[in-house]
C-alpha cells in the first residue's frame, strides 16, 4: 500500500514540475522576490544594520531563505485551490489512484521547486559576500533544515486551500499568517535590537528559533546577545521538534480535508 502511494505521489510530482514548462513564471515567483529582497536589505539596509557578532550580509541569507520557505503556504495554497475549482480533484476522483498520493506529490513537487529556488539564492549570497563556516555537514543540516521547513509549509498550504478553496482567499489568509510571522521575528534584523514588547515577540517567535538554527549550522552571526531567550539557546533542537509537530498536525488534518474535498 505504501509502495502504491508513493509510486502514484511521485508521478502527480513530476507532473507538477512538468507543467512548469507551461508556466515558467512559477520559478520567477519564487526567486526573484527573495533575490530583490537580498539587494535591498543587503545593500541599502545593511550599512545602518548592526549585528553585534559579525557582518550583516551573513546574518540576512538565513532570514531571506526562510521567508522564501514561508511563501510556500501561499504558492500550495493557491495551487491546491485552483486545483479543486478547475476540477482537476475530480479527476483525479474518478482514476485509480490513492488519496493520500494527491496531496503528497503536490508537497513533493513544491520542495523540489524550493531546492532550485535555493541553488538560485545560493548564488546570490555567495555574490554579496555570504559564506558557510560551519563545514559541510552543518552546511547540509542547515539546507536539510530548511527544507524540512518548506515541506511543512507546503502541507500547511494545502490545508488553507483546501479549507477555502478560493485562490484569492487562499492569498489573502496566508498573507495574514505569514507577513507578522516574518517581519515580528530576527529574520531581517537581530531581536536585541528591537525596543520594549516587541522584542521578545521575536524572540519567541519560532520563526526566529528557526533562522537561528540555520545560522548557527552555517556558522553565521545569530545576534542573539548574551541572554536569549529559552527557545534560541538550542535553536536547532528546537526547531526540529517544532518542524515535526507542525507536520504531525497539519499532514492528517489536510488528508482529512481532501477527503471531504473530493467527496463532494
Amino acid at each position: 500500500m505504501t509502495t502504491y502511494v508513493l509510486s502514484d505521489a511521485l508521478a502527480l510530482a513530476g507532473r507538477h514540475i512538468r507543467h512548469l514548462k507551461r508556466a515558467p513564471q512559477r520559478i520567477l515567483s519564487i526567486t526573484l522576490m527573495p533575490i530583490m529582497f537580498v539587494f535591498l536589505f543587503g545593500y541599502l539596509f545593511g550599512s545602518s544594520m548592526n549585528v553585534p557578532e559579525g557582518d550583516y550580509h551573513e546574518y540576512i541569507m538565513a532570514g531571506i531563505f526562510t521567508q522564501m520557505m514561508l511563501a510556500g503556504v501561499i504558492n500550495t495554497g493557491v495551487g491546491v485551490a485552483e486545483d479543486l475549482s478547475n476540477g482537476l480533484v475530480d479527476r483525479f476522483r474518478s482514476l485509480p489512484m490513492s488519496k493520500g498520493s494527491v496531496l503528497l506529490g503536490r508537497t513533493l513537487s513544491d520542495v523540489l521547486l524550493n531546492a532550485i529556488s535555493c541553488v538560485a539564492m545560493l548564488s546570490v549570497g555567495l555574490l554579496i559576500g555570504w559564506r558557510i563556516h560551519g563545514g559541510p555537514l552543518k552546511a547540509l543540516a542547515g539546507f536539510g533544515l530548511l527544507l524540512l521547513l518548506g515541506y511543512a509549509t507546503a502541507w500547511l498550504g494545502s490545508l488553507i486551500g483546501l479549507l477555502l478553496r478560493d485562490p484569492q482567499a487562499v492569498n489573502s489568509v496566508a498573507m495574514v499568517i505569514t507577513m507578522p510571522l516574518t517581519f515580528l521575528s530576527a529574520t531581517f534584523y537581530p531581536a536585541q535590537n528591537l525596543p520594549g514588547w516587541v522584542r521578545p515577540v521575536a524572540e519567541w517567535n519560532p520563526v526566529t528559533t528557526l533562522t537561528t538554527g540555520m545560522r548557527e549550522l552555517w556558522g553565521n552571526p545569530t545576534g542573539n546577545g548574551a541572554d536569549p531567550a529559552f527557545p534560541l539557546r538550542h535553536p536547532v533542537a528546537a526547531s526540529l521538534i517544532m518542524v515535526v509537530v507542525m507536520l504531525l498536525v497539519v499532514v492528517p488534518l489536510a488528508n482529512r480535508a481532501y477527503e471531504r474535498a473530493a467527496a463532494r
